[in-house]
């Protein structure tokens, strides 16, 4: 028994201190008639930044995946920070809405498209550069995260509900991480698919799975994108990426990247896990960054 307790109190202790965060933002609290939205995002700093108490970090929101259903907020939301975070990029981990509380579109675009509002008008307390602001998703957060870049001006979901604001809510750059893309029967991955849009025919008409369909929505000012994927990858199907990526290229999107591995499968976020030691696809990713100037060399 007590061997157990100890067990359970270094697993406690241990996960307290990879979920430590600095701060803790409920997205609607002061959002009349959205009050009772449960949405919340967890703020890590920028570690290694400029010594000057006025220096602004880049930053970036973290969408994990789930399916839109649940959220792994460990290995693809925490993990992730911490990275951003350890190279000097503030990042905010996203606990958005999902079918697992009954959510479907557009609760998840619009709790993305608020923690983008929040950040952006509260830059200078966060210390961090509005105009370095970006959007990493895996999985179905993927597809979040590359339809806040494609839907930024054409589904601005805020103003719907009677949010103004100065702000865009086009991020700078985003990154999808074996994303799910397409809504189309070939290769959608379904589970995501009725998430996001509900179940039914009748909510999933080929109009709507066209409109959801990211590499069918690319927009002129689609934000430079990063796009990783496994071809191993059996959960979703790996066309979606490259969907994307040939859509960010036919539209001459500038600083767009693809970077397929032969194998590592999905779900491996930034957990030191064997595909991590093999091919520290984030190294890859820090270089796209600098390359792009959010991160200097």
């Amino acid at each position: 028994m007590k061997r157990m307790f100890f067990l359970f109190f270094l697993t406690f202790a241990v996960a307290f201190a990879l979920y430590a965060q600095d701060k803790t933002i409920y997205l609607w609290r002061n959002v009349k008639g959205m009050e009772k939205e449960y949405s919340v995002m967890f703020m890590h700093k920028a570690l290694n930044s400029d010594a000057r108490a006025d220096a602004k970090v880049p930053v970036v929101i973290v969408c994990p995946g789930g399916s839109y259903h649940h959220l792994g907020l460990y290995n693809e939301g925490y993990c992730s920070s911490k990275w951003f975070s350890e190279n000097g990029i503030t990042a905010f981990t996203l606990k958005y809405r999902t079918n697992e509380s009954l959510y479907n579109h557009p609760a998840q675009l619009e709790d993305v498209q608020r923690a983008i509002q929040i950040i952006r008008e509260n830059a200078d307390e966060f210390g961090v550069d509005k105009n370095k602001l970006g959007v990493i998703g895996y999985s179905a957060g993927g597809h979040l995260a590359a339809m806040s870049g494609a839907f930024a001006e054409t589904h601005n979901e805020l103003e719907k509900i009677g949010i103004k604001t100065d702000v865009s809510l086009r991020p700078d750059y985003i990154m999808a991480i074996y994303p799910v893309v397409s809504m189309q029967d070939d290769i959608a991955h379904r589970w995501s698919r009725n998430s996001l849009l509900g179940y039914g025919k009748k909510k999933q008409t080929q109009k709507r799975k066209d409109e959801f369909s990211i590499e069918l929505n690319i927009p002129d000012n689609m934000p430079p994108s990063y796009i990783v994927v496994c071809e191993d990858d059996h959960v979703v199907i790996p066309e979606n990426a490259k969907r994307l990526y040939a859509a960010c290229k036919s539209k001459n999107i500038q600083n767009c990247r693809l970077a397929v591995y032969p194998w590592g499968k999905h779900g491996f976020g930034m957990l030191n896990n064997d595909f991590m030691k093999e091919f520290h696809w984030n190294d890859a990713l820090k270089d796209w960054l600098i390359e792009i100037n959010v991160l200097e060399k």
